[in-house]
């Protein structure tokens, strides 16, 4: 038999997960640790891959690949995070078991920036459902630390994660609005998609904590971004609902009849917010609302059924693809070879 007809460690691991050996797939994790920096690489991309279409399929090797986050190599533990956020998104209470993991990647100052930004979307995602799980002081100090960083990507990755907090239990973050609303003018759309969202998340719970924001909530209204100005107009008509005193002044809100339909949609959840405020203040309500609104809008079910394809619409537009070697950004048009690292970029 010639050497390239004898399956590498990878191989063989990826068959046994695929026949759902995990028993067997464990030991052969175990046998990955000592392979060759490029095997290990491979290995993890074919699970990743795996993951993304059938995350149940690997959720077993969880804990038993917690230790490749802090592989000598930083291309494995980026590549190992990558795999845990296709695993967390897919399944994530079996992502429990690398919590503590992936938290430590997250805090770690010398760790390279975007296998921190990676450990966070997993973490977010993992929230969602297991807010107990992930939402310790330590986790929301080092997220809310980290909207400072330089890196335009980490930071997108990390307000992904608060915004998955606030999203799994929105009253995590409703001592943090003040922090939140510091980096709503970030250069980043999908930062201040992300951070709007987690802002509206908190005030479907705690619509009293928006006041803390309010500045800095209405300076979006006038954001170049749809996704960002409705959300906006979210908090406020929540803010709005709860409190007399956060009425808006006429003309204040996008005309619906101009804007784009996702905000559209808000100006008349606002509106109706605004006419009940000003009722029980003792003028008359402005209205019962648009008929073909929906009255959802407003609530935490509806902000979680609509912000995931509202933040995949922003970044398709990004036209950015990333290196599967060390996580640099690349544009469309881009060479053909990482510029940072040489590696060959995937389409």
């Amino acid at each position: 038999m010639e050497d390239s007809d004898v399956p590498t460690a990878a191989d063989r691991l990826v068959e046994l997960v695929e026949r759902g050996d995990h028993e067997s797939a464990v030991g052969g994790v175990a046998a990955l640790e000592t392979a060759a920096t490029d095997e290990r690489k491979a290995a993890l991309r074919s699970l990743r891959t795996l993951a993304e279409s059938t995350p149940e399929a690997v959720s077993p090797l969880v804990e038993s690949l917690s230790p490749f986050l802090t592989d000598e190599e930083r291309a494995v533990r980026l590549s190992t995070a990558k795999l845990f956020v296709a695993v967390a998104e897919g399944d994530p209470d079996a992502t429990v078991p690398a919590v503590s993991a992936l938290a430590s990647r997250l805090g770690d100052d010398e760790e390279f920036y975007y296998v921190r930004a990676r450990a966070a979307e997993a973490l977010g995602y993992v929230a969602v459902e297991r807010p107990d799980e992930v939402a310790s002081p330590e986790v929301l100090a080092d997220l809310r630390v980290g909207l400072a960083f330089d890196e335009s990507e980490v930071r997108e990755k990390l307000a992904k994660a608060l915004e998955c907090v606030a999203l799994g239990d929105p009253s995590r973050l409703r001592h943090r609005v003040p922090a939140l609303a510091e980096h709503l003018t970030d250069e980043r759309e999908l930062v201040r998609y992300h951070l709007t969202t987690a802002l509206v998340a908190v005030g479907c719970e705690h619509p009293d904590r928006l006041r803390q924001a309010r500045d800095e909530i209405r300076e979006r209204l006038d954001d170049e971004s749809a996704p960002v100005r409705g959300r906006a107009v979210e908090a406020l008509g929540l803010a709005a609902r709860a409190d007399s005193d956060e009425t808006m002044a006429e003309g204040a809100l996008p005309d619906p009849d101009d804007a784009d339909p996702f905000v559209a949609e808000r100006v008349r959840f606002a509106a109706r917010a605004d006419g009940a405020a000003a009722a029980t203040d003792g003028e008359p309500a402005t209205g019962d609302g648009d008929a073909d609104s929906d009255p959802r809008v407003g609530t935490l079910a509806s902000v979680r059924e609509t912000t995931e394809a509202v933040a995949a619409d922003i970044a398709s537009g990004g036209g950015e693809a990333e290196c599967s070697s060390c996580g640099l950004g690349l544009p469309a048009d881009g060479p053909p070879m990482c510029p940072r690292c040489g590696a060959p970029r995937e389409f």
